[in-house]
């Protein structure tokens, strides 16, 4: 071990618990597997025990409901351990069986509903509940005030669960949430909390259900049995339905620091054995659940100032991945313990890697929540970009070869990458060509802005597993169908990649004409006005990128709006990019089409009106388009020949990744 890292591996005790170091996996209530009992599934033990496996000291769950009668919940959403309680009991203990053995402690989380934040597809019905009359956060219809016996009611299911909870063998609970907007959140805010029996008023009055909670908890399971809660620091909400982003000045409707810090005291008073705080609601999505556009540890400056109003420990998530960072901020008292999410995600090694310091072998986590959160929209279960394992433990785990074979890779950006570790791990002798001087392919375009840092990260770590698994890399060589031929391989994955696509505008002698690509690299000299053909994501995340070095940047899309051509974004990333956008005065022109570059700028037309956009220089970011020429003259020689990633058809790193590894596992 690093002897700076030292610190990260001294244990701690939340209440009498002791945990073995300072990392715990942050709660995801979007991987875990729940099935129609309302039961956390085998996959869900796996995904688990894969953590612990991986060193993390202590592992707090995903949500679990405490009653399913008031607000109605739809089966296999989040757990409920006393929908089916015998049944919970069993896979739980599973779970806690799973995990100890580790040294690993598990505490569940549990939640007093969703509140006005319920998605509709959450509940049985649409009687959304809240502290007050108030709009649910996604739809125009109002939720109902709950009564005095209602609340009461939950928190008698928070004693309860919690009861089952610590009978199958959890070492504590964490209680769900002063945090994101959910019901025990508007509960504490006067923002949606208006009532006047004992549940509103003041801030004590509005504390008074967390209280009760804790109080019902300790009295069903004994003083001595931890119980945590998730714990939001500031709001950021601008107005409803409006967060605010880093830098912006704006009025908190929501809970301010002050009145958190406040909140803080009480609670701790009340007995509370630690707080799990970050910042956010659902109003600012992106601040509960950050984005690359984020800072790594953002939620540090917040949490420095909880640390000097508690004595309890305060365990802090929010892109903490970075070891140094981690050392630092909890040597300076800003924190007691490492928050890790996602990273846990990209790989549950993290922590025994840190350990043993191979920081070069940790895969990074690109902060896209495309994995962990846009393929459930999709209708699939939760995973990651990156990590096609994750969540898949059990059913997609990489088994030794039956028979070496020799496979080739065309292409090193991240399907074949991926297509050529994957194959490895497995045993096979594996040769890969790729056309320039380096590997990562699109990734490396994609990374140049320092908020997508990350992506170049992915790159180095793709460089450092061909380099330990002996990929035979061929850089500067470009695969011909008599090479290959010569090699002889056994299969054949291409992953030639993409081109962007050219737009012809009469008039370009009048201005200069770039590729997002060219801008990008650096390849070209701009002006001080920038004019973007194409508002998805390349066009987009290039906008921002120019205008945080002062450009003045205007965005022209024909269809009705940006960021809706291309693989669709998780909200919390579309929105915060869209906010940015605002933020830094990108100028946006939607059903907008250019028509012709004149020596003023850019001639365009909106429905029958005609404009001239003032610009320097024109940038085309229009999107992609699929090479394949390899593959065509390849595709009849064997059965073996598979076409990944963009080559196939443009999508996103995670199409590309995840093509490269279902194929190669089963080579």
């Amino acid at each position: 071990m690093k002897q700076k890292y030292k610190p990260l591996f001294e244990p701690f005790n939340i209440g009498h618990v002791e945990i073995k170091n300072k990392f715990c996996m942050a709660p995801m209530g979007t991987l875990a597997q729940t099935d129609e009992t309302n039961s956390y599934t085998p996959d869900a033990v796996d995904y688990f025990e894969e953590r612990a496996r991986g060193g993390v000291g202590l592992i707090i769950t995903g949500a679990n409901w405490v009653e399913s009668a008031i607000e109605k919940h739809n089966d296999a959403f989040f757990p409920s351990p006393v929908t089916n309680e015998s049944v919970y009991e069993k896979i739980g203990k599973e779970i806690t069986d799973k995990v100890h053995p580790y040294g690993t402690k598990i505490f569940m989380q549990l939640t007093a509903g969703l509140g006005r934040s319920a998605l509709p597809t959450a509940l049985k019905d649409t009687d959304f509940v809240a502290p007050s009359k108030v709009m649910n956060r996604w739809i125009d219809e109002e939720c109902r005030a709950l009564t005095t016996e209602e609340v009461e009611a939950i928190v008698r299911g928070f004693a309860e669960s919690a009861h089952i909870a610590q009978k199958v063998g959890f070492d504590g609970v964490e209680i769900h949430a002063m945090h994101e907007g959910y019901l025990l959140d508007c509960f504490t805010m006067t923002l949606f909390n208006q009532r006047e029996d004992k549940y509103g008023g003041d801030l004590r009055g509005r504390l008074t259900f967390p209280i009760e909670i804790l109080k019902a908890i300790k009295q069903r399971c004994g003083k001595d049995f931890p119980v945590i809660l998730r714990f939001s620091i500031k709001s950021y909400i601008k107005q409803l339905r409006q967060g605010a982003v880093p830098g912006e000045e704006f009025t908190e409707l929501g809970r301010d620091v002050e009145e958190s810090l406040e909140a803080a005291k009480i609670l701790q008073e009340a007995g509370y054995d630690g707080f799990d705080a970050d910042a956010g609601t659902y109003d600012a999505w992106y601040w509960a659940h950050p984005p690359m556009y984020f800072e790594k540890g953002m939620y540090l400056p917040l949490s420095e100032r909880l640390k000097k109003v508690t004595n309890v420990p305060v365990v802090v998530a929010g892109r903490m991945e970075n070891p140094d960072m981690a050392v630092e901020a909890l040597q300076n008292g800003k924190i007691d313990a490492v928050g890790i999410g996602r990273q846990l995600l990209t790989d549950p090694e993290y922590v025994n890697k840190v350990m043993i310091d191979d920081l070069a072998d940790i895969r990074p986590c690109l902060g896209c929540h495309d994995g962990c959160f846009g393929r459930l929209l999709e209708g699939g279960r939760g995973s990651c970009a990156v990590n096609p394992q994750c969540g898949r433990e059990n059913f997609v785990r990489i088994e030794p070869a039956v028979k070496q074979k020799n496979i080739l890779v065309v292409g090193g950006g991240p399907a074949g990458l991926e297509a050529a570790r994957v194959s490895a791990l497995r045993g096979h002798q594996v040769t890969l060509f790729e056309a320039r001087e380096s590997v990562g392919g699109s990734l490396l375009v994609g990374g140049i802005p320092a908020f997508k840092h990350d992506d170049l990260d992915l790159v180095e770590w793709y460089k450092h597993q061909m380099q330990k698994l002996n990929v035979d890399v061929h850089l500067n060589e470009e695969a011909t169908k008599e090479k290959i031929r010569d090699l002889k391989p056994d299969a054949i994955f291409v992953a030639e990649g993409s081109t962007p696509i050219q737009l012809k505008l009469s008039g370009s002698e009048n201005k200069p004409v770039h590729l997002a690509d060219e801008v990008l690299k650096n390849q070209v000299s701009l002006g001080q006005q920038c004019t973007i053909i194409g508002g998805g994501l390349v066009g987009c995340e290039l906008a921002l990128h120019l205008a945080l070095q002062g450009k003045k940047v205007s965005i022209v899309e024909a269809l009705p709006d940006i960021l809706k051509s291309g693989s669709p974004l998780p909200p919390m990333n579309e929105w915060m990019l869209r906010d940015l956008l605002a933020f830094h005065n990108v100028e946006i022109l939607t059903n907008t089409q250019a028509k012709e570059i004149t020596s003023d700028g850019l001639k365009i037309t909106v429905g029958e009106n005609e404009q001239t956009i003032a610009a320097d220089n024109i940038i085309i970011a229009v999107g992609y388009r699929a090479k394949g020429t390899l593959f065509e003259e390849l595709r009849y020689e064997s059965p073996y020949v598979y076409r990944l990633g963009d080559s196939a058809k443009v999508r996103n790193i995670r199409a590309a990744i995840w093509d490269g590894f279902e194929v190669a596992r089963t080579i």
